[in-house]
């Protein structure tokens, strides 16, 4: 008769499958950190965008997850991403397609252990939601950086959801680009398994600790993450709100419907 609960083997060689991918992206992101400190601050541009679209590639195969990019190509030049938020490996997701993109994220992500460190050294703008003064301040930020010709994402939903839904889409950030007349290329972020159109086990909800999130998803297999990239929408004289609904609405289109498979 075999020893232990049914089930017990394949839940233990989840937990060390989990242990060896913690250890391999603990490594992987003080080489990363090294990285930023190091090289960043004597690289041009190319360089840069070349280590961030290969480490956060890296990152996602460390952690278990497969990426797939489907839809159409990346609008060269200036453009302003928008994208729904399903957890803090999106940054990583759209950086491995798009690695010109600076994020604005909430001021709290600066002070998360690494991590914070890491997406500060690839250019993000951080933001705090609270303060109505800080998101002026941020959209002359993003403004500038459009007329440079430079790449910016935003999650206009403001926080994470659950996948399947999207939340209300806020219109703030999208003044600079209705202001530069600068074109918006949605996206749409998309987790899945072997059995679910989109898997729970990568959500950021509620009172979920980044560590509790990130031992979830080492620990899981099947993983997978599809990044659609859609046609661009143009901004010239467009009312921001309507803007918003509309990007919304384009987004959603392409959310598997409920009890959707894989």
């Amino acid at each position: 008769m075999p020893f232990g609960r049914p089930g017990g083997h394949s839940r233990l060689m989840r937990r060390l499958v989990g242990v060896w991918r913690l250890l391999r992206v603990l490594a992987h992101g003080l080489h990363g950190l090294a990285i930023v400190l190091l090289r960043f601050p004597s690289a041009d541009a190319a360089m840069r965008q070349a280590r961030i679209r290969w480490w956060s590639a890296k990152l996602l195969r460390l952690m278990g997850l497969a990426l797939h990019v489907s839809g159409v190509a990346p609008r060269a030049g200036a453009k302003l991403l928008v994208a729904n938020h399903v957890s803090w490996l999106d940054i990583a997701s759209i950086h491995a397609v798009v690695p010109e993109a600076h994020f604005v994220s909430k001021a709290d992500v600066r002070g998360w252990p690494l991590i914070g460190r890491l997406v500060a050294g690839a250019g993000t703008l951080f933001i705090e939601r609270e303060k109505k003064r800080d998101a002026l301040r941020v959209v002359h930020q993003m403004a500038a950086a459009l007329q440079a010709g430079d790449t910016v994402a935003v999650f206009p939903e403001g926080t994470t959801g659950t996948g399947h839904a999207l939340l209300p889409f806020h219109a703030n950030l999208l003044q600079a680009a209705i202001a530069t007349a600068t074109p918006v290329q949605p996206v749409l972020l998309r987790y899945f398994d072997a059995t679910r159109a989109i898997s729970p086990l990568v959500t950021f909800l509620g009172e979920t600790t980044l560590a509790q999130s990130f031992w979830r998803i080492v620990c899981a297999s099947d993983l997978a993450v599809e990044m659609r990239v859609l046609p661009p929408e143009a901004t010239a004289h467009a009312d921001r709100r309507a803007l918003a609904e509309h990007l919304r609405q384009v987004i959603a289109q392409h959310l598997p419907q409920a009890g959707g498979q894989a």
